[in-house]
């Protein structure tokens, strides 16, 4: 199923939907499962190690965990919802969990793997679903969702996170 197949567009969560063209979910999360493998943005992010843009800000490897942990959570969501559980999902803080991480004393190759091997269980989860079960809703974060529409959060959320990095980030590498 295609993003164009989405029926309801949460708010919030359209902001990364509508980062992704209208490709079959199945096919968008296999595209972007090696986004940060392509060998200029590692070799970016290598040389970026833990420099912020601004203090506060989160490292490279804070913003690839961020990206795991989300990827984990909104295929759980999507898992409840095609499987029929109407169960309100709430919202997470995603501020404590980036403060509550060991990202910065893993390599970043260790981050990629992981995130690779989470990616591989989301696609597999989502080749699963039916079309009927794609387009099943529930309440997560206050906000009526479809697992479609979830799995394209999960095509858009590390396409946004890339933007941020190649826009606030990599400037800070020096040649």
């Amino acid at each position: 199923m295609k993003r164009s197949d989405i029926q309801h567009m949460p708010q919030f969560f359209d902001r990364y939907i509508l980062l992704v063209n209208d490709i079959d979910v199945v096919e968008g999360l296999e595209k972007t499962a090696h986004l940060y493998h392509d060998e200029a943005i590692r070799t970016a992010l290598l040389r970026l190690g833990d420099q912020v843009y601004a203090p506060g800000k989160w490292t490279a490897n804070d913003i690839l965990q961020h990206i795991i942990d989300n990827e984990r959570i909104m295929s759980y969501r999507a898992m409840r919802f095609a499987r029929n559980d109407a169960t309100a999902l709430p919202g997470y803080d995603e501020e404590l969990f980036g403060a509550n991480t060991t990202a910065n004393s893993r390599s970043l190759d260790d981050l990629l793997n992981e995130f690779s091997l989470v990616r591989q269980s989301t696609i597999a989860l989502f080749k699963s679903f039916s079309d009927e079960m794609l387009h099943r809703e529930g309440i997560s974060f206050n906000q009526r969702i479809s697992p479609l529409a979830l799995g394209f959060v999960l095509i858009g959320h590390p396409i946004h996170h890339l933007s941020v990095l190649q826009e606030r980030y990599f400037p800070l590498i020096q040649d």
